[in-house]
Formats: C-alpha cells, structure tokens, sequence
C-alpha cells in the first residue's frame, strides 16, 4: 500500500483523498491543526507548511505530495511563495511527485477557452504568484531535481465548496427561493468546475506517469451563464426560479473599501465581465475521463447544502 500525503484539508483535499482512498493508497491529510473533515480512513498529521523541516518530516514516506492547500486570499503574495519552495524541497528530499492544484489566474485575460499550451501572461499580483510558482515547480522538473505535474480548473461547485462564486453566496439562497448576487456580467458564458472531477483529476495526475511535467485541465463542462448556472441549481433544488442580479463593478470597488476579500478580487474581475471557459478535452483523451454532466453536479451540490443544513 503506497503512501499518498495531501497538504490541506478544504474541498479539493477532501475530494482527492477520497478518491485515493477508493484506489486502496493510504492517505495522509497534513494540516496546521491536525484535524480537519475528512473522509474516514485518512490519517492526519499536525505540520506547518512554512516550515520547511516539519513539513520534510511529516511528508517522509511519501510517493505522492498533493498541494491542495488554500491560504487566505488576501495573502497569497506573502505565504504562497516559501509553502511552495517547501513543497518542491520536501518532494525533492523523498523522490515523491509533487502534484499542486492551481487555477486560471496564470493565463491572465482572454477571450477564447484556455488551453494548457497558453503562454502565462497574468498582469494581476494573484496571477503572478501562480505563475512564479508553476515556472518554479517546471524548472525543477527539467533540471531532474523533482517530477511535479498541475492542475487547473475554473471556480468550484460541489459537496464541500462554500468558499466560492457558487457556494455560500449562492445555493443557500437557491435553497430559500431568495435573490441571488453574482459578480459581474449575467449572461456570458463562465465555467465551473465539479468538485468531484477535481478530486478524480487530482488522483490520476497524482498516480499515472503521463501526467508528469506539464499542466492538465481538470475536466469540466462547457461554460455557461451566471444566470443559467443559478437556474439550474433552482431546478434540481425543486424551487421557483430566484432573481438573479449583478453586482456593477463600482459596487465592487465600494465593498473593496470596508472588506478585504472584495478589493482583492478586483484583480481577477474580468472573469465575470467577458466569457470565461477553459478547454480540457487534452486530459479526456489521455486519461479517459470527462467532466460529470452539470445536471448531476447540480443535484449533488443541492443535496449536500440540504444535508449541511439539516
């Protein structure tokens, strides 16, 4: 039974180790506290991830290192860096594979669907840290130092993801048959993605050697509207379809000045303001996996809000 340790314990954590854990790999979930909700079976360990010694320690065994770790988005710039460093050195000193879960900050702005083979060209800081880290992480591998791959998939949507444009915000709403609040634009197509494909994704790339030395899409169905998006999470919730409204770029900038986490996110506005999709139709055809139909996500996603709930 391989050894397979996750840095993290929030959604993408909690997915990938349930996958691993169905493969019949022993998991370990790393997090500052120890504890954390996880699948049953999981081992946790306490380790501090800035700490470069603790977490080589806590990593030992390891054929598999997964970055899912999630800092406050406010401070990426700051604590994303040495983690990172620390990620690559702990996976260096056991001749793991070092597996980080990413997203589409890197690319920067674009009207057409990203694919894999994009130049990175983020001008936001939040996009410059993804990018640094992928280029460090890559550098690493062609230099023979440590075999890393990446995943990168659009927002969330899922069991476990409250923490996004279509968590919190949103479905508890669904759920009520309240108006519902989204960034930018209603009606131009934005992709989400399955929570659990990610987790599916996050498992494969960690286990099969075709993934290493590149970076994949997790698969993901074609994007959709904001609003489309909420109308089908009011019908797999059985409720009336909720008014939807957007929330203008000033009101925005108004938030960003009384709340941290709005004025960060006016890097990455443009995601909401023009089409937002992602092509990953390289990592179906590799690995035989395409992204769960929107309804079934949909109704998973329901349930488990209702479930929470209760």
């Amino acid at each position: 039974m391989s050894t397979h340790v996750i840095l993290g314990a929030g959604p993408v954590a909690h997915a990938t180790a349930g996958e691993l854990h169905k493969l019949g790999h022993r998991v370990v979930s790393i997090t500052r506290s120890g504890n954390g909700t996880m699948p049953d079976g999981v081992v946790r360990v306490k380790a501090d991830a800035s700490d470069r010694s603790s977490l080589i320690e806590a990593t030992r065994g390891a054929i598999t290192i997964y970055n899912c770790a999630n800092p406050p988005y406010t401070s990426w710039e700051k604590d994303w860096p040495p983690m990172a460093a620390n990620l690559l050195a702990a996976a260096e000193q056991h001749e793991a594979v070092l597996v980080t879960m990413s997203n589409l900050y890197g690319y920067g702005p674009s009207a057409k669907p990203f694919k894999e083979s994009d130049p990175l060209r983020a001008s936001g800081v939040k996009g410059a840290v993804r990018k640094l880290m992928w280029e460090e992480a890559l550098k690493a591998h062609q230099a023979g130092r440590v075999r890393v791959t990446e995943a990168r998939a659009s927002d969330f949507i899922g069991p476990h993801v409250t923490d996004a444009s279509f968590g919190e915000r949103v479905v508890p709403n669904v759920l009520a048959g309240k108006p519902v609040s989204v960034l930018g634009t209603l009606d131009v197509p934005h992709a989400v993605t399955a929570m659990g494909d990610v987790g599916r994704a996050m498992s494969v790339l960690g286990t099969d050697e075709r993934a290493l030395g590149r970076a994949w899409h997790v698969p993901t169905a074609p994007a959709v509207s904001q609003r489309a998006l909420v109308a089908g999470l009011c019908d797999a919730a059985g409720t009336k379809h909720v008014k939807v409204r957007a929330m203008p770029s000033f009101g925005l900038s108004a938030l960003g000045l009384v709340i941290p986490i709005m004025k960060a996110l006016k890097e990455v506005e443009y995601q909401f303001a023009q089409p937002f999709d992602l092509d990953s139709s390289d990592f179906t055809n590799t690995f035989g996996i395409a992204a769960t139909p929107r309804q079934e996500t949909f109704a998973e996603t329901v349930d488990w809000y209702r479930g929470r709930q209760g």
